[in-house]
């Protein structure tokens, strides 16, 4: 039912990383021919190593599923609900932590390697990936290691943190540098690790500068005059800046669906059945008389109906009467992980002309585009779409419209729903879990605990940080998270 883009090789390799180095296997001998550099592997391999692995663990059960996904509003747990209660387990936390440094300091490598061979377009890639984590990881903490990370062969072995109203400007001008190294037109290829675009340089270009428009937007309400410049410089020369123009450009990451590369949310329905798509999900797309519905949700068993249920609940409910996660997102070996789609740009280039930005076309053009866009993106077809435009979508010129569609859109995208969320307070009719152990907050968690580890090896760096946090999830906000009367 969803459009898709296939690898064309099947991910049949097996890798080794660690902070300090990469093995590769014999899948690649048609690259790996350098015999004075047989203990390296080559970019390539690096490139797919990143791309894999950020998928197996970012959009996995823990990292997307239990708790982003059920913080952003989209799903439910229905058994072992304890996540989507905020009792999170500390082991969980350190891992998302080190998964995101042992990517980055991959990335570095690919970087590395890139600079040492000239090759421009590796190296633009590069940092489209480094921004594409390092926004993941800010996201979740607010302030991070990010000058000093990943930096050990330096003798950096404790990074200081950096805040993020000082993270989210560099993350912008490294997009930028990734898309003047591929103005340059290099003629270096990518080779067969890219396993997102499958060598395609443009498309890795459109995605870079989709990007730029995601963090510019995140920012427009605490750094308007940023964000304004980055989108109008986009937006007024996109045969310079070309950002993504169809459901064909979509990062998606699809997986062979061979064991053991299979998608993970799949690969957790095996032997699970702890989750549920959420009350508040499908309450909405009912109330809008969603089309994607149907694609999103089963129906519930025990009488045929749509039925979410209840966040953070107190206690599990009768399992054959809520509505299990749709087919195509979770029961498909083959299924993917999206690292970013078409219809997010439509967005923000709607939300961008709202707030009054030259971006060449109206607030409801672009609009009607992403809605539309999501819709053909779930199989729907364009008379689905224009209905949809017709009644419950209609165009109306607000901010909470657009962010409701533009939050229906990012299924499966538990960090940007979330996000999203935090941001802007839609949906708003969100909800604290009726089960959380935790007492006078009004509204989901702000962000993530840090890893304990943190206090234990780098507290004279952390400190600062930790104690900003309160009952774990609370405290301070995400710089870009401008709500008031939150707690």
């Amino acid at each position: 039912m969803i459009m898709k883009r296939y690898i064309g090789k099947i991910l049949a390799m097996t890798f080794i990383a660690t902070f300090f180095a990469i093995g590769c296997t014999d899948s690649f001998d048609e690259v790996n021919t350098d015999p004075d550099r047989a203990k390296d592997a080559p970019a390539t391999n690096v490139l797919a190593f990143v791309l894999r692995y950020h998928s197996s663990t970012y959009y996995d059960v823990w990292n997307n599923m239990s708790e982003p996904s059920t913080y952003g509003g989209h799903l439910a747990k229905i058994q072992y609900i304890d996540e989507a209660r905020y009792q999170y387990r500390a082991g969980t936390v350190e891992n998302k932590w080190y998964q995101g440094y042992i990517t980055l300091q991959n990335i570095a490598e690919i970087k590395k390697k890139a600079e040492a061979d000239k090759a421009t377009n590796l190296l633009g890639v590069a940092k489209v990936m480094e921004v594409f984590l390092f926004q993941a990881m800010t996201d979740t903490w607010r302030d991070i290691p990010y000058t000093e990370a990943n930096k050990m062969s330096e003798g950096i072995l404790l990074p200081k943190y950096d805040k993020q109203e000082d993270i989210y400007p560099a993350l912008l001008n490294t997009l930028k540098e990734a898309n003047d190294l591929f103005n340059q037109g290099g003629k270096d290829a990518l080779g067969d690790g890219d396993l997102l675009f499958g060598g395609d340089v443009e498309k890795w270009q459109k995605f870079a500068n989709s990007l730029r428009l995601r963090l510019a937007m995140r920012i427009s309400g605490v750094n308007a005059a940023l964000a304004k410049s980055t989108v109008e410089t986009i937006m007024g020369n996109k045969s310079a800046n070309p950002v993504m123009e169809s459901n064909d450009d979509n990062a998606f990451f699809w997986w062979p669906g061979v064991n053991p590369y299979e998608e993970p949310w799949m690969v957790d329905a095996k032997t699970r059945d702890d989750h549920a798509v959420s009350d508040l999900l499908v309450n909405h797309m009912k109330a809008l008389s969603d089309p994607r519905l149907p694609v999103y949700a089963l129906p519930a068993k025990s009488d045929g109906e749509y039925r979410g249920f209840t966040i953070g609940a107190n206690a599990q409910p009768a399992l054959p009467t809520v509505s299990r996660i749709g087919k195509a997102y979770r029961n498909d070996p083959a299924g993917f992980s999206p690292f970013m789609r078409y219809a997010e740009v439509e967005f923000a280039i709607a939300e961008a002309a709202m707030k009054g930005y030259n971006v060449g076309t109206t607030a409801e053009a672009a609009y009607n585009k992403a809605v539309t866009a999501s819709l053909l993106e779930n199989g729907l077809d364009q008379a689905d779409a224009d209905a949809y435009l017709a009644a419950g979508a209609k165009f109306n010129n607000t901010t909470d419209q657009l962010y409701e569609q533009l939050w229906l859109a990012l299924f499966k995208q538990g960090m940007e729903a979330w996000s999203l969320y935090r941001r802007t307070g839609v949906p708003k009719d969100h909800y604290v879990a009726p089960g959380s152990p935790y007492t006078g907050h009004n509204v989901p968690p702000f962000r993530y605990p840090y890893p304990q580890n943190e206090m234990t090896y780098n507290k004279a760096n952390a400190e600062t940080f930790v104690n900003e946090v309160d009952d774990d999830f609370w405290g301070k906000k995400m710089w870009w998270d401008t709500r008031t009367g939150v707690q």
